[in-house]
């Protein structure tokens, strides 16, 4: 019986809000050719992701995998936490420690 299991939907994006509990909003970009220009698109879907440790932070690259109903929205449970982000800026004159992509460009 347990031969007859379906497959799960995977996708790999990245945390832009966890202002909730439990809970993760996903940033999921997609690269396509258009069909007529031949010019690539990138356009982005955002999934609300189950996370019961609370362990995402923003800007974490994280695999959410498709699960059952959770909520009105929530489809979606974390997997696994690929890259993990911290980053230490300094505002004016103080320290703070900033979660956030690696690649953004934060200035003061």
């Amino acid at each position: 019986m347990s031969e007859n299991r379906k497959v799960r939907k995977t996708r790999t994006g990245s945390v832009v809000s966890n202002a909730m509990e439990k809970t993760v909003v996903v940033r999921v970009e997609r690269k396509f050719r258009h069909k007529l220009y031949g010019k690539y698109v990138t356009t982005s879907v955002k999934y609300l992701a189950d996370d019961p440790q609370n362990s995402c932070n923003i800007g974490d690259v994280v695999l959410i995998e498709e699960c059952r109903p959770l909520s009105k929205r929530k489809r979606w449970r974390v997997k696994s936490v690929s890259t993990l982000t911290n980053i230490d800026i300094t505002v004016r004159g103080s320290s703070a420690t900033r979660s956030a992509p690696r690649s953004q460009n934060i200035s003061p």
